[in-house]
């Protein structure tokens, strides 16, 4: 058979299926979509195409595989280029019937069908020539020698071969899986490596110069899940090991509290940033050295940073830019610092919080395992490196979660069954789905919540649909609000200063306390220490003592110790004592012994101090200055403005205004919608009517033209022609994005400078400009 008889064939099978099989067709393979293919012959020539076959292979498990290697083996034996021949659909499943259940064969058969990669009755089916290009390799592994032996025979073999053989099929298993040698041919020496692997089958000729590695023997020699060929069934999802310890509710609860260490880690790393940026790489990264600076401030592992800056970055919650207000010792360079849009993730409530990063890791092109990780030249990928940019990185991230959907709620699985079962679901991507890919990716789907003690969680569940985008949106926000704590409005008050928080604060909670106490661990229950620096950080942001003392006896528990009355009114008592305000800046003073104090101090002489009265003096030091030296002296000075209220002295963070536009979420899929389809099948089946419509021949009674082109005068005289014989016209034309199509049509009325027609086919009335048509030929009824 032909490539053009093959053409011809498969154009034949597909002018005869019906429109909701020919969207079907199409939404399955868009490729064949775009452009609109001008006929079913078309259609067919881009089907056959090895380049759209390959693309078809993508979605294929490993059942179709060896239902695609079995019709080749059947149809044209082990030589895979030759065309190859019918084939009857029940010798396929009888062949492979000992390995998988007839009726699951029998769907796979149909679902090529629907896809057009093989065509004809049930008895005699055909493919294309292109049909080994669907396969992920070279050689036909699930129909070779191997085909139904067990792992453990396989690693058997492995074991008996020599060391020469050993270091061949090891090098195969860490590269590409292709080899070239001369021995491959079936005449070289039978005592070479290459000749007595392909003899054990532990290689696969492909051709008499070239040799492939069976996947199942790379895998076990990598250590690695082997792809199972004994049986074509799917392994289970679930792992069948493991307990089912925890419930549905303890799963999201683990969800909660892994999302509020997020959050508090990636509000510490916010803070960090703030108050010194990081430096930038003059390739536009964050370096190690301050990668090891804000793991160290923060007290995270630099691994657990990297992660967080890879999300914010994504998220334009920080960037590169020239900080402002610059920070201390600023050189007037770019640095990476919080935007603006930190800040209103910083006042966002907590499920908001995490929805933006979870949304910006499932979109992020990026994966944040990899910063540390040997480049090409052998240096390590640093934070944000454009190096790491793979827009395949979310597609895979998608393939991997979207998996765990089809598990019940609280189903525990593992690295090693998910692996598995993205092998036989995808076998194309067997090598770019290792465990180590898997395993990384479901580490960081832990740590957002998307998957807690081995199991999909509710929140990831609701994200990972593909519904809606808005009504997604609004359930993930209420599955999160459910999965988190009820936030408390108290805390426990021990006398050691102390403070235990038995869950999230709320929001006017965390305020005062994060302004009164540091944070001295955190997680499902936190601890605050309240110190002498923590009560002066309060009053300086114009609390009072008395304020302070009422705040901790409403919200605390236990009763509030005399140990913490004291040390706030003792702070207290000393703070604001000196009170300095803008002269350049000047100090005043009830206490005229205190004022005496400070002149004697070396801070009056690094500030020129100079005393106006027993309680006032100036200095041309800024406010900012004189306060801070004034406490590196053991002083406990307060700032006051022009009325003598006391002034927030808390520094502002840096910010930055992003270069780059927010990120707008992209969709998953781009497969066309119905109404896409139906334009492209209605084209198509217009087409095929006008190529098989049969013009008028020339010499009839009428004097008028039986063919005119262009849109002039001729055309006109056609088209009346046909009005008043009530004749059918083939009517090529150019829309307005500039496609050419051409249609059968019934004439109804001429005017305006269009011909307004019913075109065969359809009930509706179609409308042509006359300058956008090309042609007219007058048709035979």
């Amino acid at each position: 058979m032909s490539t053009d008889d093959q053409r011809i064939g498969l154009a034949d099978d597909l002018a005869a299926r019906t429109d909701d099989e020919l969207r079907e067709l199409l939404s399955l393979r868009p490729d064949l979509a775009s452009p609109p293919p001008q006929g079913t012959s078309v259609l067919a020539q881009r089907a056959l195409a090895a380049a759209s076959i390959a693309l078809v292979g993508e979605d294929l498990d490993l059942l179709t595989m060896a239902a695609i290697e079995q019709f080749i083996t059947l149809s044209s034996g082990p030589d895979v280029a030759r065309v190859p021949a019918s084939v009857d659909a029940d010798a396929l499943v009888k062949a492979l019937s000992d390995r998988a259940e007839p009726a699951e064969i029998s769907r796979r058969i149909e679902d090529l069908r629907r896809r057009a990669v093989l065509w004809g009755e049930r008895d005699s089916l055909t493919a294309g020539a292109h049909l080994a290009s669907a396969l992920p390799w070279k050689a036909l592994h699930l129909t070779g020698p191997l085909a139904r032996r067990t792992p453990d025979d396989v690693a058997t073999l492995i074991d008996g071969v020599d060391d020469r053989q050993r270091d061949l099929l090891t090098t195969l298993s860490r590269g590409p899986a292709l080899g070239r040698s001369r021995d491959a041919a079936p005449g070289a020496d039978p005592d070479s490596p290459v000749a007595r692997l392909i003899a054990l089958g532990l290689l696969a000729r492909v051709d008499d110069q070239t040799v492939e590695l069976p996947p199942m023997v790379g895998a076990i020699i990598r250590g690695e899940p082997p792809l199972r060929t004994d049986a074509l069934t799917p392994p289970d999802l679930a792992d069948q090991q493991a307990s089912l310890r925890f419930g549905a509710k303890a799963v999201d609860a683990a969800a909660g509290g892994e999302a509020l260490e997020l959050i508090r880690h990636t509000t510490a790393l916010l803070d960090v940033l703030e108050r010194a940026p990081a430096a930038v790489l003059r390739s536009g990264a964050l370096g190690v050295r301050e990668l090891r600076r804000l793991a160290k401030a923060t007290g995270l592992e630099q691994k657990r940073v990297a992660f967080l800056a890879e999300i914010l970055g994504h998220a334009r919650l920080i960037d590169v830019g020239f900080p402002d207000p610059p920070p201390a010792g600023d050189r007037g360079e770019q640095a990476f610092a919080p935007t603006s849009l930190a800040d209103t993730w910083l006042h966002s409530a907590p499920e908001r919080q995490w929805a933006t990063l979870l949304d910006a890791w499932l979109s992020m092109p990026r994966r944040a395992w990899q910063v540390g990780e040997p480049d090409r030249d052998g240096n390590a990928y640093p934070v944000l490196s454009s190096e790491l940019y793979d827009a395949g990185a979310p597609v895979q991230r998608h393939l991997i979660l979207d998996l765990l959907t089809e598990l019940d709620s609280a189903t525990p699985f593992s690295t090693e069954t998910v692996t598995a079962s993205l092998a036989w679901r995808h076998p194309h991507r067997i090598r770019r789905l290792s465990p180590r890919v898997v395993g990384e990716t479901l580490a960081e789907a832990q740590s957002l919540g998307v998957t807690a003690h081995q199991s999909l969680t509710s929140v990831g569940r609701v994200a990972l649909s593909d519904t809606d985008p808005e009504a997604t949106d609004s359930q993930v926000l209420a599955a999160m609000r459910k999965s988190l704590p009820e936030p408390v409005d108290h805390f426990l008050t021990q006398a050691d200063l102390t403070l235990t928080v038995p869950g999230p604060m709320t929001a006017e909670l965390s305020e005062q306390v994060e302004l009164v106490a540091d944070l001295e661990s955190g997680g499902a229950a936190s601890v605050y220490r309240v110190s002498e620096s923590s009560v002066r950080r309060a009053l300086d942001a114009g609390r009072t003592s008395s304020e302070l003392l009422t705040m901790f006896t409403a919200h605390s528990s236990t009763p509030v110790p005399q140990s913490l009355t004291y040390l706030i009114e003792d702070v207290a008592r000393k703070h604001g004592s000196l009170r300095v305000g803008i002269a350049s800046s000047f100090i005043r003073c009830e206490d005229p012994t205190m004022l005496a104090a400070v002149l004697r101090s070396d801070a009056a002489e690094q500030l020129a101090l100079r005393a106006l009265a027993p309680t006032v003096a100036v200095s041309p030091s800024e406010v900012r200055t004189v306060i801070d030296r004034l406490r590196d002296a053991g002083f406990a000075p307060a700032g006051e403005d022009s009325s003598g209220s006391l002034v927030d002295l808390r520094e502002r963070g840096s910010r930055v205004s992003s270069s780059r536009g927010r990120r707008r979420p992209t969709p998953r899929r781009s497969t066309p919608t119905s109404d896409q389809l139906q334009s492209v099948v209605s084209r198509m089946r217009s087409h095929d009517r006008a190529t098989r419509a049969t013009p008028s021949a020339s010499g009839k009674a009428d004097s008028a033209p039986v063919r005119a082109v262009g849109g002039g005068e001729s055309t006109t005289a056609l088209i009346q022609l046909a009005l008043r014989a009530n004749r059918r016209l083939l009517v090529g034309y150019v829309d307005a994005h500039g496609s050419a199509s051409r249609h059968v049509v019934t004439p109804r009325l001429l005017g305006a400078g269009q011909l307004v027609g019913t075109e065969e086919g359809s009930d509706d009335e179609q409308h042509f400009t006359l300058h956008r048509v090309t042609s007219v030929e007058l048709l035979d009824n």
